[in-house]
């Protein structure tokens, strides 16, 4: 589906997902890797800051994953 809505709208797609592999295999075009199943967009156990710092730094990762021109699958770790 990601695929199509870059395709067909030409809008880029990022998925922050804990399962890596199986975004490669359904054809996520841009992957951001997530924190853990339970809580993929944070980390709760590090308190409000601490988690709220995680939650920033994915969301920042993924607005870079957004702007970056790509030619194949490329998962965003950094």
């Amino acid at each position: 589906m990601t695929r199509e809505i870059e395709n067909a709208a030409g809008i880029p797609v990022v998925q922050i997902a804990t399962i890596v592999p199986i975004m490669l295999t359904v054809g996520a075009n841009r992957i951001v890797p997530g924190v853990a199943i339970p809580y993929p967009v944070g980390n709760p156990s590090l308190g409000i800051q601490g988690d709220k710092a995680v939650r920033r730094e994915l969301l920042l990762r993924a607005f870079k994953a957004m702007r970056t021109d790509i030619s194949e699958q490329t998962i965003f770790e950094e």
